[in-house]
């Protein structure tokens, strides 16, 4: 199991990695773009919806990453005088009861959501827009996919750690202040 969740782990970190790149990108377009309407007078559809179809990509594969690296935004009040192995109880149960079933059930409801875009070849319906719109509705699909992977990851090595098969390591915390 412990194999399983390297991949999954490996798989998210280069997930995160392409979706950092992609955030750059979607900056200088969204720059681009911001730049060319007020000094040029120039605008087209087509890259105004390139900006959100980026953002989509950024944002719903982005959070299995932030997930995994423990960047998300948890209320610490009580979570940082907690013990090590009280932390990873609320981790694994966290994980298992919660973000778990939800990824698993958005990407069941998302399917039926993205499969009906994709019968229809559904395109913008802009003028000059993208012709992708089905694409876009399947990354609801695939980033809660992600997200159900990293929720495996961390049942699987909380799991171990509370089994005492493994070091009780502190969980992920997000640096402070950032």
């Amino acid at each position: 199991m412990n194999r399983l969740a390297d991949a999954a782990d490996w798989l998210i970190d280069r997930v995160g990695g392409f979706t950092a790149w992609l955030t750059l990108a979607m900056v200088l377009l969204i720059s681009g773009n911001t730049l060319s309407r007020y000094f040029f007078n120039a605008s087209t559809v087509w890259l105004q919806e390139l900006e959100w179809h980026l953002l989509a990509v950024v944002a719903l594969w982005g959070i299995g990453y932030l997930q995994l690296r423990g960047t998300q935004v948890r209320v610490d009040l009580f979570y940082q005088h907690y013990s090590a192995r009280t932390k990873l109880w609320i981790d694994f149960l966290t994980a298992l009861l919660v973000m778990l079933p939800f990824s698993l059930f958005v990407c069941f409801l998302g399917w039926k959501f993205a499969a009906y875009s994709w019968s229809l070849a559904e395109v913008s319906p802009d003028p000059g827009g993208l012709p992708w719109r089905w694409a876009v509705k399947s990354l609801v699909v695939s980033g809660y996919a992600l997200l159900a992977l990293v929720a495996f990851s961390t049942v699987v090595r909380t799991g171990t750690q509370l089994a005492g098969r493994g070091p009780v390591a502190q969980p992920p915390e997000a640096p402070h202040g950032a």
